[in-house]
């Protein structure tokens, strides 16, 4: 279970990722709304072990940046594109007015030389709204996937094709590249949302804002067009189970020329941000995916945000866990059957109690200790000190008879008898003293 698990994981979250980042605020009751999508990319060129590039790239630096509006053929050509791309969608929303800023930057360095690329475009979107009329607003969101594979030119630059900016600032650059993999690599273009567009927005994260409709709300300083209404908004962009793996998308080439050359481009995860003034519900009309947009939500709709979990990884995860549960139980059953059976250490049959603190000047407490009724288990009980002052006392010299009297111990001692010395004998009749003072006691008592 846990492989399946796991590779379904895998499975579902293994997806593309492109690099746009897509802002849009729709607001139903009016004719337009703003958009504003970034593309960017990084494309470095490395040369480890010197060569022509080398050369040609490692100390140099330059920019270069723009902006140009609608009045601008590029830009109308661009703005022309744009929209035969969301028509082929099937979505009826037209871009009306676009501004685009390009900033390109190089920076030559010892090891590579990196190249910047960004493209910014800023517009204004018409047309969006599909019907109106007094209970809900539907609005077209099919216009999102903003891309072109068409040349761009502004100020004399292809802004759509790295490749192209190349054969004109950096021709050494153009002429090792040509023909190679690392061509087809600067020529993808980067006007490329396709991915925001794939994405199916029930995969997107939503969540509204009920503040607007607040009776206090005019004490938030907030804005007239959204007053008596809620705020709705789709996001994408995070790592998830429903939205997929969101890594950065890498391409990389090598060429042999004079020196072995990497040409690497590297793209950020797709990103977008998509509100609607109103309480969008989700549904798809021909094809196309739009929201029935109402003032406030649904009667006893009090979840403001999703968060649906798929079900069949809460499934997976449950079951995982009942496997987890019955293995503990398992595992801890036989180890209870393989634990040692019975009484453990002393067995209590063979212990006394006795009270402690009973000697003289001692406290009386009702504290007792236990001891061992006989010294059968003394070896395995003995305290370990008492083993090493044995071993350290001295011998005491044993006799076959103890001394009986004064003169006996004196004899024992191998000096002269008591007896003798004070003139008369005081031992009893078991003295075996051989002086005579002593043996005539002895005598007058038997």
């Amino acid at each position: 279970m846990t492989v399946l698990l796991a590779t379904l994981i895998i499975v579902g979250t293994s997806v593309p990722v492109w690099a746009a980042q897509l802002d849009a605020q729709i607001n139903p009751n009016s004719d337009s709304s703003p958009f504003k999508v970034n593309y960017q990319k990084t494309i470095f060129i490395e040369y480890p072990n010197g060569g022509q590039l080398f050369d040609e790239l490692h100390t140099k630096s330059w920019t270069l940046s723009g902006t140009a509006d609608s009045s601008n053929a590029g830009v109308q050509n661009l703005m022309k594109r744009l929209n035969e791309n969301i028509a082929d969608s099937g979505s009826q929303a037209r871009i009306s007015d676009l501004n685009v800023l390009y900033d390109i930057h190089l920076k030559g360095r010892n090891i590579n030389s990196s190249v910047d690329y960004k493209v910014i475009l800023s517009g204004t979107l018409s047309e969006y709204v599909i019907t109106k009329d007094q209970v809900r607003t539907l609005v077209d969101l099919g216009w999102r996937g903003l891309s072109t594979n068409q040349e761009i030119q502004i100020d004399g630059i292809d802004i759509n094709h790295p490749i192209s900016l190349f054969k004109v600032e950096e021709p050494l650059l153009y002429s090792i590249v040509a023909g190679t993999e690392a061509e087809e690599i600067l020529s993808k273009n980067m006007i490329n949302a396709d991915f925001i567009a794939q994405q199916p927005l029930t995969n997107w994260h939503f969540l509204f804002d009920p503040t607007g409709v607040t009776s206090d709300a005019a004490t938030f300083g907030l804005d007239k067009s959204i007053s008596g209404f809620v705020v709705s908004s789709w996001t994408m962009g995070e790592s998830s189970i429903r939205e997929g793996r969101q890594v950065e998308r890498v391409f990389e080439a090598e060429i042999n020329s004079d020196q072995k050359y990497v040409i690497r481009t590297v793209q950020s995860a797709d990103q977008a941000n998509l509100s609607a003034i109103g309480f969008g519900a989700l549904d798809i009309l021909d094809g196309v995916e739009i929201i029935g947009v109402t003032p406030t939500p649904p009667d006893g709709y009090a979840t403001t945000s999703t968060g649906d979990f798929p079900i069949f990884i809460v499934y997976g995860m449950a079951g995982m866990a009942a496997v987890a549960g019955i293995a503990f139980f398992f595992v801890s059953s036989r180890s209870l059957k393989n634990e040692k059976q019975g009484q453990q250490g002393i067995d209590p049959s063979k212990l006394v109690g006795y009270q402690t603190s009973a000697s003289s000047g001692g406290y009386q407490t009702n504290r007792g200790e236990a001891q061992l009724r006989d010294d059968t288990n003394y070896q395995q009980t003995r305290n370990v000190y008492e083993e090493h002052n044995t071993k350290n006392s001295p011998p005491t010299p044993s006799t076959q008879e103890e001394a009986a009297c004064g003169c006996a111990a004196s004899a024992e001692m191998h000096s002269e008898c008591d007896c003798v010395m004070q003139g008369a004998c005081l031992c009893d009749g078991t003295c075996r003293c051989n002086a005579e003072i002593c043996k005539e006691q002895v005598s007058s008592m038997s």
